[in-house]
């Protein structure tokens, strides 16, 4: 009882609730405002992702794979809906249509994920997502996540212009959570991400009140299926589909990190299990308009900037944040927090993330024939990365989600370039 009631594990807890809240509240709001939903639909969808957010930590952490790792709206699904979104008006589809469509597709990835845990097929899968294709999808991770958090701490103005000062303050609250971490001793280093985002809350408070952001209520209100009823579009089911399958492949990589942070090697029953609690989420996710569950693999970088790898903590946030959804006025508060401040925090714990890409590359040396393995995958993601969605305008529509991804490409030409090439061969040539 006193390990589980220490300060330590207390403020480790809290700082484990902030860091789930902020990786989840944007994505509920932004899914809402994108297919035009009322506030209090909105509200709803975020109420029902934090206390699903809180129960898929516990759950994965309990009986799933036993790691302390994030269950958390899947990015690249979440990619792909608002995508699809705001492609409604060209596709000649409404947002029923849209949003239905993708609960399907959804759905029978959920029934496509049960399967392969029901019947253990872990062992195929695992052979599609090789350690190289993870080591793939780590970097690209790495990547995109940068750049959405270093994109979200610079206050942008209405006329498109930098707002300097409150920009200033992110970038001052990274130095100063960088300088925590490196400089700090340990037990500082270890809540450098509390310290961060409470200190840059005040002092966003203080020096930009005419900024604080309105509560999002968190009423009570209830909505099944606010996206839209499931039906048989079939070119957006596909598209949700694959997208829905393609999610796996976090799931694998996040497991080989953790048991590669841990100096284990996870056995093929924490594999099935997390799998069938990710299937069951997903046939849940739709029915309250949320983008589908995922093990966050940035949890590693969350990880390895506080050195906490107790579950107790984990465990505790993650019943916190479950309260929070079922107490609106908690949940009203926290939407306050300064979403310049989130990213900025955020930025820092996901630079342990490229370290973790890196390591999981597991020492393979690269000639300037086998270079092609990692460079070609990974620069092609990064390039769709950079590129402006509307240079692919001309392209099928329903295409335009995949092609606009360069996470979603990278994988598949790692994948791909992994089944079609012996690689051990070519890395016997001489260079």
């Amino acid at each position: 009882m006193h390990r589980i009631f220490n300060s330590l594990t207390i403020f480790s807890s809290v700082q484990w609730l902030f860091f789930i809240f902020a990786n989840t509240v944007v994505v509920p709001i932004s899914l809402g405002s994108i297919f035009q939903l009322p506030t209090e639909t909105i509200a709803m969808m975020l109420r029902s992702s934090l206390i699903l957010t809180g129960v898929a930590c516990i759950l994965q952490g309990w009986i799933g794979h036993r790691y302390p790792l994030m269950e958390g709206h899947s990015g690249l699904l979440w990619g792909v809906m608002l995508n699809l979104g705001i492609s409604a008006s060209a596709l000649g589809m409404s947002f029923e249509q849209i949003g239905g469509g993708i609960a399907t597709g959804i759905l029978l990835a959920g029934v496509v994920t049960v399967f392969i845990a029901v019947f253990n097929l872990i062992e195929y899968v695992q052979k599609i997502f090789s350690p190289m294709v993870t080591s793939v999808y780590l970097f690209l991770l790495t990547f995109q996540l940068i750049f959405i958090f270093f994109q979200g701490m610079l206050k942008v103005s209405d006329d498109g212009s930098l707002n300097v000062p409150v920009s200033l303050l992110s970038v001052s609250i990274v130095i100063l959570v960088s300088l925590l971490k490196i400089k700090g001793n340990a037990v500082i280093g270890n809540f450098s991400i509390l310290i961060g985002i409470v200190v840059g809350w005040v002092l966003y408070v203080l020096l930009f009140p005419q900024f604080i952001e309105q509560p999002v209520s968190t009423g009570f209100a209830i909505s099944l299926f606010p996206l839209g009823q499931p039906n048989l579009q079939y070119g957006i089911v596909a598209v949700a589909f694959f997208a829905g399958v393609l999610n796996l492949s976090n799931t694998i990589a996040s497991i080989r990190a953790a048991a590669s942070l841990f100096k284990e090697e996870a056995d093929n029953s924490q594999y099935r299990k997390s799998f069938f609690l990710t299937g069951l989420f997903a046939f849940v996710s739709p029915v309250f308009g949320l983008v589908p569950y995922t093990p966050f693999t940035s949890s590693i970088g969350f990880l390895q900037s506080t050195r906490i790898f107790h579950k107790d903590p984990f465990f505790i946030g993650g019943g916190m944040l479950v309260l929070i959804g079922l107490i609106p006025p908690f949940g009203d508060f926290l939407s306050t927090m300064p979403v310049t401040i989130g990213n900025a925090v955020l930025f820092v714990a996901y630079l342990q993330l490229f370290g973790t890409a890196y390591n999981s590359l597991n020492g393979t040396v690269l000639n300037s024939f086998t270079v092609f393995r990692v460079a070609g995958p990974v620069l092609l993601g990064v390039c769709l990365l950079n590129i402006s969605p509307e240079i692919l305008s001309s392209v099928p529509i329903l295409l335009q989600p995949f092609l606009s991804n360069g996470l979603i490409m990278g994988v598949v030409l790692s994948i791909l370039m992994e089944s079609c090439i012996n690689w051990e061969k070519i890395g016997q040539r001489e260079v």
